[in-house]
């Protein structure tokens, strides 16, 4: 296949207008299955979070549609209208791994001059994320509640806007097409129990258990977002 090696700026965007390029020239027929994510991670020269984003960017275009436990298969577009996901929306997995150097400095931040009324507030948003996982709702609103929290506790209004912007773009097309497929109320509870490790180091006052327990959240949180699609839940 005509694929080009791509350079490592905004990658899914480049990786999704070449294939999106070669569904339209025909390369690869109505109902056609795509190649494997390894595969064209290889060909293309990049990795496979980078080819997974590019991937969910064109099902949400509606150029393809991935079917978990089969593979990615390409639409029928002549009868379909959809909106072109927006040049400046984020890599979800791009995106985790950013959020992991900037919020792994604001746990440890928070645990240096963090005040009672802080973990607090951590507190009362694991348990409204135990309490919505308990009904089966994906509980975002905790989860954002709970690192804006341990932001605040810094003071930091540029680290305070830098946070609610990675939320705001946890909420677009792309990561939450992504979540559709990965997230379930049994990795909701394993990332509360990161929460609570993270709460914990900082009410400990411990700076570099609570960089720690964040990378670690954020590893786990790449991870789950990484795993096969045999894996996903069925769409």
């Amino acid at each position: 296949m005509p694929l080009q090696t791509v350079e490592p700026q905004r990658l899914y965007r480049q990786i999704a207008d070449q294939l999106r390029g070669l569904i339209a020239k025909g390369e690869f027929d109505v109902g056609a299955r795509l190649p494997a994510e390894r595969d064209l991670a290889k060909q293309l020269g990049v990795s496979r979070p980078s080819v997974r984003e590019a991937l969910i960017a064109l099902e949400v275009e509606g150029w393809v549609e991935v079917r978990t436990g089969s593979g990615v298969y390409v639409l029928d577009r002549s009868h379909r209208a959809s909106a072109p996901v927006a040049p400046t929306e984020w890599g979800p997995l791009e995106l985790i791994r950013a959020r992991r150097v900037i919020e792994g400095e604001t746990a440890a931040i928070a645990a240096l001059s963090g005040k009672r009324k802080d973990v607090d507030a951590m507190t009362r948003a694991i348990a409204t994320m135990r309490e919505m996982a308990d009904r089966n709702v994906m509980p975002l609103d905790g989860d954002r509640a709970f690192h804006l929290a341990i932001v605040n506790a810094g003071g930091n209004v540029v680290l305070v806007e830098t946070v609610q912007g990675f939320w705001d773009s946890r909420r677009g097309p792309i990561f939450t097409r992504l979540g559709g497929y990965f997230e379930t109320v049994t990795s909701w509870r394993a990332a509360i129990a990161e929460h609570e490790a993270i709460r914990d180091a900082i009410a400990a006052r411990d700076a570099e258990a609570a960089r720690t327990a964040m990378h670690t959240h954020m590893d786990n949180s790449h991870h789950r977002f990484s795993a096969s699609w045999r894996r996903a839940k069925p769409s």
